[in-house]
């Protein structure tokens, strides 16, 4: 277990290089990213997938997103990818966005009960943009045990997780500590997973008939409705009393 100060430029190449090095032999590494930091691991890597969901206390039930270093990069690992998808990815990639699409079904990974699909996201960060140009796509979730809080830096995170990880690759602290948001993009319309760093409004800008999390579109929502009724209130009021002069 070590963890490289990756703000200075000798230890940030020497650690980037024993990353690498860990993930090709099944191991794990948190690494920082534009929100929080990430544990990961080779995503075709089977043992090393368990046991980021076993560092994390984790099921398979819940399976971790997988992050690429390219916008290319998708292509390898996705099929009949949505123009939802396509819209959000030109408009917010690199960038807090994760979109759910269906992957290749000649995939040899496992990475839990995903029923076809794959959480994708490529992070604004170089370097974990620069990691994932050595390693491939990596299976990435924050880092931090399943109910504490997300961690801010690798010290943080080495605190939760300890010698479960190989590496850590320690670049300061997050801007953002908030996370990804998620847009399924596989639900027709597509739905908001969770509101992270970007905003459900943002996302609307983009593709405009995007569910929030409880499944209401646009104006749907009870209390859009009645904000509606409430605004027409008024005018019912003064057409009233113009009626009854009239009489």
């Amino acid at each position: 277990m070590r963890l490289f100060n990756c703000r200075k430029i000798k230890d940030r190449a020497t650690g980037i290089k024993s990353a690498a090095r860990a993930v090709t032999g099944g191991r794990l590494v948190v690494i920082p990213t534009d929100t929080v930091y990430g544990i990961g691991c080779d995503a075709f890597n089977h043992a090393a997938v368990k046991a980021l969901l076993a560092a994390k206390g984790r099921g398979r039930d819940m399976a971790p997103p997988v992050l690429v270093g390219s916008k290319r990069a998708l292509d390898g690992i996705a099929s009949d990818v949505p123009d939802s998808a396509k819209e959000l990815i030109e408009a917010f990639w690199p960038g807090p966005l994760t979109v759910v699409v269906p992957y290749t079904p000649t995939l040899t990974w496992d990475l839990g009960d995903t029923d076809g699909t794959v959480a994708v996201r490529m992070p604004l960060h170089p370097l974990a943009i620069e990691l994932l140009k050595e390693t491939g796509p990596m299976a990435v979730s924050s880092a931090n045990k399943t109910g504490q809080p997300p961690a801010e830096t690798a010290t943080d995170a080495k605190a939760q997780l300890g010698s479960d990880v190989s590496v850590y690759l320690e670049a300061g602290p997050s801007e953002d500590n908030l996370p990804s948001t998620i847009v399924d993009c596989v639900a027709h319309p597509p739905q908001l997973l969770r509101e992270g760093a970007l905003t459900l409004e943002q996302i609307r800008k983009i593709v405009p008939d995007t569910l929030d999390r409880d499944g209401y579109g646009p104006g749907q929502r009870p209390e859009d409705q009645e904000q509606d009724e409430n605004a027409e209130a008024p005018e019912a009021a003064d057409e009233a009393p113009a009626e009854e002069s009239s009489a």
